[in-house]
C-alpha cells in the first residue's frame, strides 16, 4: 500500500473515526506511512525546452537527488505543446499526455525552464509552479521586433507566445531568475511576483586541462553565440583590438543568426578566427585548455555559463561590465571587467595579462576556487531546495 503525500491527506479528511472492525485497515495505513519515509520528502517535476538544457539540468537533479528528493526529468513538449509550435499535429491536441505524466508522477511542484504550455497546464492543475528565467525576456521580445520579426505574422506569434510566458510569470509560485541584475528586470515587469536568485550551478569535475595543440600563441578565446544583436554587437570593437595587437590571434566560437554579419567585419582580420559549433562539453574542453585568455565581449548577458567554465579551466578572464556578468566573476581577482564600447580598455587587460604571466596564472586558479565555491551544483540546489520547503510549507 503505498501512499503520497496528497493521499494521505485525503484519508485523513475522509476516514471516519475507526471502529474495533477497523484495526486491521488502521495497522495498515499506520505501517505504510511509516514504511513509505520517501513520501514524506519533496517530489519535484523538472521539464526543460530544448536538448541543450538537458544537460545542465540533469546535473542539477542528480544533486537535488543527492538531497533526498525525488526528482523526475522531462521534456515539456513531449507532454505539453500548441499554437504557435513548430508541429502544426500538436496545435488542436489536447494534454492527455500531461494529465497523465502528473497522475503517475504525483508531484509536489514542479520547475520549468522556459515559459510554455507546459508551465500553462501547471497552472491549470494548480500544482506549485517555479518558473527558471534565464535571459531577460522583455528586452529580447522588443530587440526580436525591431530585427528578426518586422513581418505581421510573425510578431503576431511572438504576441502569443508573449502571453502565455505572462501568465507563466504572473500564476508562477515563484520565478527564478538567474542573476540578481535579472532579479531587479523581474521585479519591474512583475512586482508582486515571489523571487529567488537561481545561480545555475556547474560540475567543476568536468572541467579539467586536456591535450591539444591546435591554437596559434598568444590568443583569446571567445565562446558565445550571435543570436541576440543586443549582445553580439559588441563585439565590433574587436576591429580596433586587433588592429592594436596585430600578433595577438583572437578565436570565436559561436554561431547565430548574425554569425555573418559579425564575419563579414571581424573576417577581414588575418588574427581573426572562427571555429564555428564545438561538441560540447569535450570539444569546448580542449579549445579552453588552449586558449591564454578568455574574453567575453557582450553588450548584455546575465549569467554566462561559459564564464565559469573559462575559470573552472583556469583562464584569466576578461568580460564586459554589463547585465550580472559581474556576479560570476570577482574583479581584479579571477580576470578584469571592461567598459562596454571601450576598445582601449579591453586592450589594455589584454596586454597587461599576456606581459604578466604570473598575474595571469594567479588569476586562473583563483577563478577555479571561485566557481566550486560559489556555483557547484550542491551548493545550488540546497539553497534551491531551502528556498522551495519554506515557499511551499508558507503557501
Amino acid at each position: 500500500m503505498n501512499i503520497n503525500k496528497r493521499q494521505k491527506y485525503f484519508l485523513l479528511l475522509k476516514i471516519p473515526e475507526l471502529s474495533e472492525t477497523s484495526t486491521i485497515f488502521q495497522g495498515d495505513l499506520i505501517l505504510s506511512l511509516i514504511q513509505n519515509k520517501r513520501d514524506d520528502e519533496l517530489k519535484l517535476l523538472i521539464a526543460y525546452g530544448s536538448q541543450g538544457k538537458f544537460f545542465h539540468l540533469k546535473e542539477f537533479s542528480d544533486a537535488l537527488e543527492k538531497l533526498d528528493v525525488k526528482t523526475m526529468l522531462v521534456k515539456d513538449t513531449d507532454f505539453s505543446d500548441g499554437f504557435p509550435s513548430k508541429r502544426p499535429q500538436e496545435w488542436f491536441g489536447t494534454n492527455k499526455k500531461f494529465k497523465n505524466l502528473i497522475h503517475e508522477f504525483a508531484p509536489d511542484a514542479v520547475f520549468i525552464d522556459r515559459q510554455s504550455h507546459f508551465g500553462i497546464d501547471v497552472i491549470k492543475a494548480k500544482i506549485p509552479l517555479f518558473v527558471l528565467l534565464r535571459g531577460h525576456y522583455w528586452s529580447e521580445i522588443e530587440w526580436a521586433k525591431e530585427t528578426l520579426y518586422k513581418e505581421p505574422v510573425m510578431r503576431s506569434v511572438i504576441s502569443l507566445r508573449k502571453k502565455i510566458a505572462e501568465k507563466c510569470f504572473s500564476d508562477a509560485t515563484a520565478i527564478l531568475p538567474i542573476c540578481k541584475y535579472l532579479e531587479d528586470v523581474v521585479k519591474i515587469h512583475h512586482p508582486q511576483q515571489s523571487t529567488f536568485p537561481f545561480l545555475e550551478g556547474i560540475n567543476a569535475e568536468r572541467w579539467h586541462e586536456v591535450t591539444a595543440n591546435k591554437l596559434k600563441h598568444p590568443c583569446v578565446g571567445l565562446l558565445q553565440g550571435a543570436d541576440w544583436w543586443g549582445k553580439s554587437k559588441e563585439m565590433l570593437i574587436l576591429k580596433k583590438v586587433m588592429q592594436e595587437l596585430p600578433d595577438v590571434n583572437f578565436y570565436w566560437v559561436g554561431d547565430g543568426v548574425y554569425r555573418e554579419k559579425i564575419i563579414d567585419e571581424l573576417g577581414v582580420y588575418e588574427n581573426f578566427h572562427w571555429l564555428g559549433h564545438l561538441q560540447y562539453p569535450e570539444k569546448v574542453r580542449e579549445y579552453l585548455s588552449e586558449i591564454d585568455i578568455y574574453a567575453l565581449v557582450s553588450g548584455m548577458d546575465l549569467a554566462p555559463l561559459t564564464l565559469k567554465e573559462a575559470q573552472l579551466m583556469k583562464k584569466p578572464v576578461i568580460a564586459t561590465n554589463a547585465g550580472g556578468i559581474p556576479e560570476m566573476m570577482d574583479h581584479e581577482k579571477t580576470g578584469f571587467l571592461v567598459e562596454e564600447g571601450d576598445p582601449k580598455d579591453l586592450i589594455e587587460k589584454i596586454s597587461t595579462l599576456l606581459d604578466d604571466e604570473e598575474l595571469a596564472s594567479k588569476m586562473g586558479n583563483t577563478g577555479r576556487e571561485f566557481v566550486i565555491n560559489n556555483f557547484s551544483w550542491d551548493v545550488i540546489a540546497k539553497r534551491f531546495l531551502e528556498y522551495a520547503k519554506n515557499k511551499l510549507d508558507s503557501s
